[in-house]
């Protein structure tokens, strides 16, 4: 299971959110992990005692809250009152600290910290960050482009060209997210986020040419740091007998799960003489024409389909005369 440490999340957004630590050293490596029964989106919220957030947030009211507890005649006693576990303590607001609970964080060794910003921004912050570091991931073997602002995935077995095709692509205005192995990882229900590992940022390998310096040689716009995975399309050797037996009037929509996630996919044969950079092109249009109810193969099937009821009309009429 996806875990962060308080120290990380902490030496990450520190300057971002302003934050200071104040109390609770001594457990700066609790982990922030996603529950079974709840998406990243809900560890971080204001101060409840109901719904446990791991990350508890203190604003305005709720720190008046605590000090209202503090000085009533019978204090309660925080031991009583936090009586669940808890990752993280953040009082917002630049909000002064309320003893007693600056004393319960160090005692309990639950990390305490500081921050000057107003809690709504600095939950959403935090959620958009932790989101993104506990996604589930995997790696996924091929080159992954942007290609008309569509994150796209070329696979296939080693030797087809994918690299060579990347180029193409690239010297035709597209850009290169990752080469070999990409990183993907779900950052939602239904949305597969693709990355470059660091060590391969920027760099494509093309037989015969080595390794390559995209960025260098076509610009910063030919790179894009991280896109969403959208089309997968599979490159898969082809000669004359494996085009003969194609179905070119299928219309089944292919899709390849990963992590859970469908993701369209295409199969393209890799032949002699065919331009797969024009059809990779092609396949992404398509693709985009079908996300807005457009589907080409099924137009083409019923317009043929109609004019065949119209001839068989006709062919009808001319019989009853």
């Amino acid at each position: 299971m996806p875990s962060v440490s308080v120290r990380r999340l902490y030496q990450d957004n520190q300057q971002k959110l302003q934050m200071s630590w104040t109390a609770g050293t001594a457990g700066s490596d609790n982990r922030i992990a996603i529950d079974t029964d709840r998406p990243a989106l809900a560890l971080v919220g204001h101060l409840n005692f109901i719904h446990h957030n791991q990350v508890q947030v203190l604003g305005v009211a709720e720190v008046a809250y605590l000090q209202k507890l503090e000085q009533a005649e019978n204090p309660t006693s925080l031991d009583e009152l936090f009586n669940f576990p808890m990752t993280l303590v953040i009082v917002a607001n630049d909000l002064p600290v309320p003893p007693n609970l600056r004393d319960y964080c160090h005692t309990h060794n639950v990390p305490l910290l500081t921050s000057k910003l107003e809690s709504p921004y600095l939950m959403d912050v935090l959620r958009i960050y932790l989101q993104r570091v506990l996604a589930v991931s995997t790696v996924k073997h091929g080159v992954f482009l942007d290609v008309y602002e569509i994150g796209v995935l070329l696979t296939g077995a080693s030797g087809l060209g994918k690299s060579e095709l990347a180029l193409e692509l690239i010297s035709r205005g597209h850009s290169l997210v990752a080469d070999d192995a990409v990183e993907l990882h779900r950052t939602a229900p239904e949305v597969l986020e693709g990355r470059c590992p660091p060590m391969l940022r920027d760099f494509l390998e093309v037989r015969g040419l080595g390794v390559l310096n995209i960025r260098q040689m076509f610009g910063e716009t030919s790179i894009r740091p991280k896109k969403q995975l959208k089309l997968i399309i599979n490159l898969v050797p082809a000669d004359d007998d494996y085009m003969k037996q194609l179905d070119r009037l299928s219309i089944r929509t292919e899709t390849e799960a990963i992590l859970n996630v469908k993701i369209r996919s295409v199969m393209l044969p890799v032949a002699a003489g065919r331009n797969l950079a024009v059809l990779v092109e092609a396949a992404v249009r398509n693709y985009i024409l079908q996300l807005r109810g457009k589907d080409s193969t099924k137009e083409f099937i019923e317009r043929h389909q109609a004019m065949m009821m119209k001839d068989e009309e006709i062919e009808h009429e001319n019989n009853l005369d």
